[in-house]
């Protein structure tokens, strides 16, 4: 079967639907137009020819491979290699080791080349230095077993201490580094700081698809000190696969793009709108899309600001001959908890103090019809907040749905890692 799942970056389930008052723990980090709004026409054939015409073209460009590097390019080398391995902690606990098995084939390849690997990554979104419980260790422990060999902790990604263990490290060696977010500097790409965690290596690989598009130290600021810099398995896959199935799609393709913000999200939402047939709304940002129709929202999650570009949006879809899709009805909660009391209630009809946290089961069966007749589909964020059972339906649905579209011969692509622990957890 045709079937890409991998780590995109992407916004968590939880996060894409809790009001903003509600403080989520840990690094936890979508239906037709209603009936009171004027419906959506299909694309005409003069439409699809515009937007086919508009369509921007996809060039990719030609990028250095670890698979063109052999041993005489990678034995004794200390090679710095970037992965996601952001994954889902319960305490110390790994739920979801999905990212880290993506990370394997390239490592493994390193060290069969007699290369020195030292693996850098983050681990949630740590606020103002070193915190416990983003400790990469928990990674250390699962690479060493996935991998057959013992994977020592560093105690940071940068200083003498690290640079003594890359430099005692020996050929097939692999180390893991720090969470990077411990430092302010990566996220802001500082100059210095890149250039220490480089400092100790000979050569670069970026094997972290789902940050790949972040102009980080760790992903982009190393580049300046490492030479060559070269891209891992996993990243040169999902950058073919995604090429093949954006850039020129089967048709019907299909979108759904789900988070709690439209404005995190606008650049991925203009890019889509001039490729897919259908784009599918979901999570959190339903809600700022329902207000922008005049809808009462409760105390879902509404980002105020962002009311008229929802509605650009919607005027932009329909002017594209894009299917905008929204949820017709919700699953409602008294409180953001998992003992939440709730009702369905049709989105012209949620009522002060309450706040929608899943698509309700005529969204989904609608959603699912629509998708049906799809031959490409490209799914980033779950539907509602599938970790608490009350609000699973919609996403675990979903996902059923898509392994269906999959079967029988649709392309599917489902990106994020709580869009990927959805769809395992759901079978």
């Amino acid at each position: 079967m045709r079937t890409a799942v991998f780590a995109a970056a992407c916004v968590a389930g939880a996060a894409a639907f809790a009001p903003a008052s509600v403080p989520l723990r840990g690094n936890t980090q979508v239906a037709r137009a209603s009936a009171f709004t004027p419906t959506l026409r299909a694309p005409t054939t003069a439409a699809k020819v515009a937007r086919a015409q508009a369509a921007p073209a996809i060039t990719m460009m030609a990028k250095k491979s670890v698979s063109t590097m052999g041993d005489a390019d990678l034995k004794g080398k200390k090679v710095l290699i970037r992965c996601d391995l952001n994954v889902p902690l319960d305490g110390k606990t790994i739920t979801d080791d999905t990212r880290i098995r993506a990370s394997v084939e390239t490592i493994k390849y390193l060290v069969s080349k007699g290369a020195r690997v030292a693996v850098s990554s983050h681990l949630g979104r740590p606020k103002d230095g070193p915190e416990d419980k983003f400790s990469l260790a928990p990674c250390a422990g699962r690479l060493t077993e996935l991998l057959g060999q013992e994977v020592k902790m560093a105690p940071d990604c940068v200083g003498d201490k690290v640079k003594g263990m890359v430099d005692g490290m020996k050929d097939g060696d692999v180390i893991l580094l720090e969470n990077v977010r411990f430092y302010k500097e990566e996220e802001k790409n500082v100059k210095e700081f890149a250039e220490k965690l480089a400092a100790p290596y000979d050569l670069y690989v970026n094997d972290a698809f789902g940050t790949a598009h972040r102009a980080h130290a760790s992903t982009a600021g190393v580049t300046e000190f490492l030479k060559p810099s070269v891209s891992g398995f996993l990243l040169q896959k999902e950058l073919d696969y995604l090429d093949g199935a954006v850039s020129n799609p089967k048709r019907p393709f299909a979108a759904i793009v789900g988070g709690s913000k439209v404005s995190s999200k606008i650049g991925v939402i203009d890019s889509l709108m001039s490729k897919c047939d259908k784009l599918v709304i979901g999570g959190g940002m339903v809600f700022t899309f329902l207000k922008a129709r005049g809808l009462n929202t409760g105390s879902s999650l509404v980002e105020e600001d962002k009311i008229d570009l929802a509605k650009e949006l919607e005027a932009k879809a329909k002017d594209k001959g894009v299917k905008l899709i929204l949820p017709t009805d919700v699953v409602l909660a008294d409180k953001f908890a998992a003992d939440a009391n709730t009702k369905v209630a049709k989105v012209e009809d949620i009522e002060d103090g309450w706040m929608g946290l899943d698509n309700g089961p005529e969204s989904t069966k609608m959603i699912i019809e629509e998708l049906s007749e799809c031959k490409t589909i490209i799914w980033n964020g779950p539907m509602g907040v599938f970790e608490m059972e009350k609000f699973a339906a919609g996403t675990f649905d979903v996902a059923k749905a898509l392994a269906e579209c999959t079967s029988k011969g649709a392309i599917t692509i489902i990106g994020g890692g709580d869009s990927v622990a959805a769809v395992e957890k759901a079978g």
